[in-house]
């Protein structure tokens, strides 16, 4: 590990950044160019002490999810995030047939762009890799979340508390849905060593899982519609689209209220209300399920 050389790149990809390029508030005048501290922690979900630490130095060392966090964090490019790993002492996660975490920097700004609309990012094995501030204000922000508390598909059958989220009478659907979808990437990547744990990892927590995994049934999810059940503003009926990126192993999702709504209204007052009053210091056990 170089710390002197991670602390001088990670100030310097914090320097060029502005609070509008990583969808914050743009703030008062500021002293000095580019994002604070702080907020770049915020954004890669760490505390701001244990990122000033790596910038001056004396970090310890930072493991490869926290890597990818602050790649996301950063809007590092492919070519950067392998050098962050480097200079960490770590090896880019670039394993063939592996699906890779690293959100390109422009999704990330339509996904910015996106504000007054939940959007998330979601790989497809079901990890969230992604979201912006209304997605985690309607479905939980999953940022200081491990990774596996991030899969949907996870939550969704080892933590059924989550299923909370959404109406009753869709549940099998959405448990379908999930496992369908999982069927069709294991096919497609025989060889991505996550993708076959995450499915030993739910037969063995999972009666459910295991007897819709038996059906063999496969199917892509490309559009929905469902309605959210959010503890605050209610029930919000949204359409769901799954966009593709560059990488096909990455999908946009976004969610739409039709216009003039009940729930175009309710998604509004969400995102007014935004996350001050609805993030809690403790991990959500909502989070992000859909």
């Amino acid at each position: 590990m170089d710390r002197a050389q991670l602390a001088d790149f990670l100030r310097r990809s914090r320097s060029r950044l502005t609070p509008t390029d990583v969808g914050l508030p743009a703030g008062a005048r500021r002293r000095t160019p580019g994002l604070r501290r702080e907020e770049v922690a915020q954004l890669a979900g760490m505390s701001a002490d244990y990122y000033t630490r790596l910038e001056q130095r004396r970090g310890p060392h930072p493991s490869g999810q926290l890597l990818a966090a602050l790649a996301r964090a950063l809007r590092l490019t492919d070519d950067e995030r392998d050098h962050l790993y480097h200079l960490a002492g770590q090896v880019p996660p670039l394993a063939v047939g592996c699906a890779d975490e690293h959100v390109r920097p422009g999704l990330l700004l339509i996904l910015d762009r996106l504000y007054d609309t939940p959007a998330q990012v979601i790989s497809d094995l079901g990890d969230i890799l992604a979201q912006n501030a209304l997605a985690a204000a309607l479905f939980g922000d999953v940022s200081g979340q491990s990774p596996m508390e991030r899969n949907i598909v996870w939550r969704w059958f080892a933590r059924p508390e989550s299923r909370a989220l959404f109406l009753p009478e869709i549940h099998d659907r959405l448990g379908q849905l999930h496992v369908a979808q999982l069927r069709a990437v294991v096919a497609t990547y025989p060889d991505d060593g996550r993708a076959a744990a995450l499915v030993r990892q739910l037969l063995s927590v999972s009666a459910q899982f295991a007897e819709l995994w038996a059906d063999h049934d496969v199917a892509l999810r490309r559009g929905d519609t469902k309605t959210v059940l959010h503890p605050v503003v209610g029930a919000i009926e949204l359409d769901c689209e799954a966009m593709l990126g560059t990488r096909h192993r990455q999908r946009l999702i976004v969610h739409t209220a039709r216009p003039g709504s009940v729930a175009q209204e309710r998604l509004e007052l969400l995102r007014v209300v935004g996350l001050q009053d609805l993030r809690s210091p403790d991990p959500d056990p909502r989070a992000a399920v859909g």
